[in-house]
């Protein structure tokens, strides 16, 4: 019965994205149309479509594994991602919409060198494989997760379900580009806020013999109520505090997000989705670490293996959690929540790298004569080449890889992306002195500084790991603007 029933609920939510993608393939008339929907969406549909692209399936399988590893400290990530988020909408969106539709661009790179009045094509060029490189990543990761969720919740075969995934998302962008992904967003963003906002009420409500949610965690251990951490070094708790905080850093000029402002079809449409963003957020985030919270609880004091909730960083929770506490046909649709998560994230990543190769390589670097409306059919099958990359590499890190987790091998890509764009783009919007060698030096030293605070600087004896705890974010994020101002006095 079990079964059966999360096989109708995936077939279903299969249907309503296929038709979603019809529906939007009606709306795609040209480029523009393909990649951030002719700038016409509205408040509502870029509100959910950017918190659910920024949010992934590190939302439901990370962040509620962490919740119930590490306790209270884990609402520093709740803080950081509502301060990103709000800084994001409240203080750039609009700034980045006016600019962009001043340049006319449709992608990042269009903007970037609209800004600088580039006559050379270097930053395009660096930013376009930037792009492509860590998108590849990053989608890999949402595929990675993707494997993960149909294993745990469907009892599908890991590589069965990640193929399954990757051929669903691939069908309504290959169909529907920008606008399909958007439109599925919303339907994805509102399915993720109900799932998740709903699921910790019914479990407390459920909780017996519980008096007090920190009485319990202070039964289990002391340090999971300490909102500074679970170490006795202060040091430490201080990186990893910053570390969960510093991840809402990557709200603040992400392409996959900010594509989002450019598409929305004018300032005042911003004004209403940012309490909508910020609102969702606050209660999605704050929910997925209390999920974690509460199985931690639960299976402590029913007495179970405690490897059954936090083995394999607790990426079981959700799963165990709603086999639990819910009906069949609730635990179907938390098949399709989990999903959710993830495919709208993997979609908007897939846009945007396909416009990264097609526009801004193929089209304004090497063949500017090219008419948009004659790249439609390339761009779905860059689209296929890039989806195909990604999968392989999730495979490939599968099999090399058994012990990874995904809170932060999802935050590895995510922060890729992050340090390379967001710095430009925050000083782009406020310094007027930032020129085009500080972006590219920005550019540059953020996209080095990922790989090298995550693979070289956590094998330093001393302070290793403290930066495995603080993580790549901040230090590359601060390298990189500190970088951009240096180049920028420098080559003004």
């Amino acid at each position: 019965m079990v079964e059966v029933s999360k096989i109708i609920a995936l077939g279903l939510y299969i249907l309503i994205l296929f038709l979603i993608g019809v529906f939007a393939s009606r709306r795609v008339n040209s480029m523009s149309d393909y990649y951030v929907g002719g700038k016409k969406m509205g408040f509502l549909a870029v509100a959910f479509s950017a918190r659910a692209t920024g949010e992934s399936g590190w939302l439901l399988i990370g962040l509620t594994g962490m919740g119930a590893i590490s306790g209270l400290s884990t609402y520093w990530v709740v803080v950081g991602e509502v301060l990103g988020v709000a800084i994001s909408w409240w203080f750039m969106a609009k700034r980045f919409k006016r600019k962009s539709d001043e340049y006319n661009a449709i992608t990042i790179p269009d903007y970037l060198e609209s800004h600088f009045k580039s006559q050379k094509k270097n930053l395009r060029i660096l930013a376009s494989t930037i792009l492509s490189v860590f998108v590849v990543i990053y989608v890999a990761s949402q595929i990675d997760v993707t494997g993960k969720a149909f294993e745990s919740m469907m009892g599908i075969d890991y590589y069965t379900g990640a193929i399954i995934g990757f051929l669903i998302v691939l069908v309504y962008i290959f169909i529907g580009g920008f606008v399909a992904a958007v439109w599925s967003d919303m339907f994805q963003g509102v399915l993720m806020f109900i799932g998740l906002v709903l699921l910790p009420i019914v479990v407390f409500f459920s909780m017996e013999g519980t008096t007090s949610i920190i009485a319990s965690l202070n039964q289990i251990d002391p340090s999971l109520t300490n909102l500074w951490g679970t170490s006795e070094d202060v040091w430490m708790n201080v990186a990893t505090m910053l570390g969960f905080a510093m991840i809402g850093l990557g709200f603040l000029g992400s392409p996959q997000v900010y594509v989002r402002f450019m598409s929305v079809k004018n300032e005042s449409e911003i004004d209403k989705g940012k309490w909508v963003a910020v609102i969702f957020t606050l209660l999605t985030d704050a929910a997925a670490v209390t999920i974690g919270i509460l199985a931690r609880i639960l299976f402590t004091e029913s007495g179970q293996d405690p490897e059954a909730i936090l083995g394999n960083a607790g990426e079981n929770v959700l799963s165990i959690m709603t086999d639990n506490f819910l009906p069949y046909i609730l635990v179907a649709i938390y098949v399709a929540v989990v999903l959710s998560a993830i495919m709208s994230t993997i979609d908007s990543l897939l846009v945007i790298a396909s416009s990264a190769i097609t526009r801004d390589f193929y089209q304004k670097v090497f063949h500017p004569e090219i008419p948009d409306i004659d790249l439609s059919g390339m761009t779905r099958k860059v689209t296929l080449i890039m989806a195909t990359l990604a999968l392989v590499l999730a495979l490939i890190i599968a099999v090399n890889s058994p012990t990874r987790t995904v809170f932060w091998m999802i935050i590895f890509g995510w922060s890729g992306i992050a340090a390379s764009f967001c710095p430009v783009i925050i000083l782009t919007l406020f310094w007027k002195g930032y020129s085009e060698a500080g972006a590219m030096a920005s550019m540059i030293s953020g996209f080095l500084c990922v790989p090298f605070f995550k693979f070289v600087v956590p094998n330093i004896e001393g302070i290793g790991p403290y930066f495995v705890q603080l993580d790549v974010l901040a230090p590359s994020f601060l390298i990189a603007i500190i970088m951009g101002w240096v180049f920028s006095k420098i080559y003004p």
